[in-house]
């Protein structure tokens, strides 16, 4: 769903983003981080270590889109399609009529490059580009509004070089800024580091970040959202407490507020 995000203008800075056209996540805290939601047609990476709720934050934003008519598509690299599917069953904001009827598509790359014939470990040149030709024609015959790679991290790792991973990364930017979605990106990193991608290129090509960390509290781990760029629009860049689960998928808390955290936590 796109709407039109209005703000009262408190400096210079805030006058060209009030009236900007977004693409709403669906989840009502991080929308209101953002103005309203991610500028239209942005790519933006979502960065966080191994379970820290990357994959699950991607396709709630793909289904709370295709609830308003939005056609999206996830690219896995990571997970075979039926371990993904099983792992959204547990969720409210699954649907699954809404991948029978191709509004919400997930799609095993690997599949893809077995079909190309590509090497399914390593990809020269020739491999990266006709994988990004499959992508864009992919997203162009089935009109969709919102993308996911999941992760670019992966898939990078099956490039030669670190010259290979540059060009390629560059590539793939300029490709997703010239197709009609708003796309995100999900990237690997260690866990207790702030840093924001593997290979510390991938940030250049995104308009925006989203970092999903922890902070140890009272002996619990509690997972951390910050939106740390979004390029065009007014947002906040405080850091919040984040719970996954069943019943609302993601929510979020300021972190600030101990007595809402461990009520989340108790969910």
């Amino acid at each position: 769903m796109y709407i039109n995000t209005k703000r009262d203008v408190r400096s210079v800075e805030e006058i060209d983003m009030i009236n900007k056209e977004v693409c709403s996540t669906g989840i009502r805290e991080l929308d209101f981080q953002m103005s309203g939601g991610i500028p239209l047609g942005s790519t933006v990476l979502v960065t966080g270590c191994s379970g820290s709720g990357k994959t699950t934050l991607c396709m709630q934003y793909l289904f709370n889109g295709a609830q308003n008519d939005d056609h999206g598509v996830f690219f896995t690299i990571t997970e075979p399609l039926f371990k993904l599917t099983k792992n959204l069953e547990g969720f409210s904001f699954y649907d699954k009529k809404l991948i029978e009827s191709g509004m919400v598509n997930i799609i095993d790359l690997r599949i893809i490059s077995e079909r190309l014939g590509l090497d399914a470990e390593k990809y020269t040149v020739e491999d990266a580009g006709a994988l990004l030709d499959i992508l864009k024609d992919i997203a162009d015959e089935l009109n969709v509004k919102r993308l996911v790679i999941d992760s670019i991290t992966a898939l990078c790792y099956r490039l030669q070089s670190r010259e290979m991973i540059r060009d390629f990364i560059f590539k793939l930017g300029t490709s997703l800024a010239a197709m009609n979605c708003t796309t995100l990106l999900t990237s690997e990193v260690p866990p207790q580091t702030y840093k924001f991608s593997q290979y510390e290129i991938e940030e250049f090509i995104s308009d925006g970040i989203i970092f999903l960390g922890d902070i140890e509290r009272r002996g619990d781990l509690i997972r951390t959202l910050q939106v740390v760029k979004m390029r065009g629009i007014a947002h906040s860049r405080a850091k919040f407490a984040m719970n996954i689960s069943a019943e609302r998928g993601l929510e979020l808390v300021p972190l600030l507020k101990t007595s809402d955290v461990e009520s989340l936590l108790r969910r």
